[in-house]
């Protein structure tokens, strides 16, 4: 009975110094070109999903738990990484991505680029949380974000009223 209560332990231990390991925060900035880099409490999501898999679809040194992916990759390696880019491509039209694509099964033809996982994933888990979910909740635009979208400075100046006669 001592023997299982020291296996008990020592495997919420090992959990434990799994989850101390990850960053306080994150940044992504994978859109950084219009946007500025969005910086979030990753211990406070830790916390509130209680498990790597709910964000990443798998931990460091596991498969992965997603079932989709489960179908082909469940008897892969271990994964040593769980950063999205990984495996979500940040420009899934350009000819890298496709080429890569193409030379692997057709599994991955419907695999959302890394801006549409991050958004299903982020954004789902936002709604039923009651989390923040307008664009400029967690996005700041910078200049060249503005000028894209028409917007701050760049936004169309409102017609001026035409003088009363």
């Amino acid at each position: 009975m001592r023997g299982v209560f020291l296996l008990l332990i020592s495997l919420l231990l090992a959990v434990n110094s799994y989850a101390m390991d990850s960053p306080e925060t994150v940044e992504i900035n994978a859109l950084a070109q219009y946007y500025e880099p969005v910086e979030f409490n990753h211990q406070l999501h830790v916390d509130v999903a209680g498990d790597c898999s709910v964000c990443h679809h798998h931990t460091t040194g596991t498969g992965t738990t997603d079932l989709y992916c489960s179908k082909c990759h469940s008897k892969f390696e271990e994964l040593v990484t769980v950063s999205c880019a990984d495996c979500h491509s940040a420009d899934p039209f350009s000819a890298e991505s496709i080429h890569r694509q193409s030379q692997q099964d057709l599994f991955h033809v419907d695999m959302n680029g890394l801006k549409g996982a991050y958004h299903q994933n982020c954004l789902g888990c936002h709604k039923e949380m009651d989390g923040p979910t307008g664009c400029q909740d967690c996005h700041t635009r910078n200049k060249a974000g503005d000028k894209l979208f028409h917007a701050g400075e760049f936004a169309p100046k409102a017609p001026e009223q035409a003088a009363s006669h």
